[in-house]
């Protein structure tokens, strides 16, 4: 028997300036719900403690810094002198690189979907988004992406209805936080053909 999983908005727990709000729900899951309190606070996993792959490293930076827990970070500069702070390779990722190798996965199997799906193939599809929106470390984006799976059904017939869903999918996201939507006419162009001749 599966355990209810935590509802969420994202918009609950931004304000209109970007930063976090205190947001606590009930709920019967092992995930908890909780976000620490403040403008900039952490959205906390089941153990209580910040969730690595719900935050960004900004923001986990920025609370270990508020606490005289900080780490060492590596600072790069770039030829326009702009530092950008990033962890070495070798750490778990944070909420933004997490989602950065996941929508490439994503991506990279609706480009390998066949151009007509056999009914097992759709069914094998299926089941893996079910799983999916229920296994993703970032439990909330997890809940965001069930929830969006649930008012856009699947489209899993032919590779170009899947690709296209799957853009879409994406887009949504990307307009949650406020990035450049992707023109899902050209969805294929970018995750399987590369027609202008810089991938090879």
């Amino acid at each position: 028997m599966s355990k209810p999983q935590p509802s969420f908005n994202m918009a609950d727990f931004m304000n209109p300036s970007g930063g976090s709000q205190i947001k606590k729900e009930e709920t019967t899951t092992e995930s908890t719900t909780a976000a620490v309190p403040g403008k900039k606070g952490l959205i906390l996993g089941p153990d209580g403690k910040p969730c690595r792959t719900c935050n960004s490293l900004t923001d986990l930076l920025a609370a270990a810094a508020a606490t005289g827990k900080a780490p060492a970070p590596t600072t790069t500069t770039t030829t326009t002198t702009t530092s950008v702070t990033t962890l070495p390779a070798d750490c778990p990722p944070d909420v933004e690189t997490l989602g950065r190798h996941t929508w490439t996965l994503l991506h990279s199997i609706t480009a390998t979907y066949p151009t007509v799906a056999t009914p097992e193939k759709q069914q094998e599809m299926s089941m893996f988004l079910d799983i999916f929106g229920r296994i993703y470390p970032c439990w909330f984006c997890a809940g965001d992406f069930r929830k969006w799976k649930e008012e856009n059904k699947p489209k899993l017939e032919t590779r170009q209805d899947f690709g296209d869903w799957m853009c879409r999918a994406h887009n949504a996201v990307n307009k949650k936080l406020g990035k450049k939507e992707f023109d899902c006419r050209f969805w294929e162009e970018r995750w399987r053909e590369a027609k202008d001749g810089r991938c090879g």
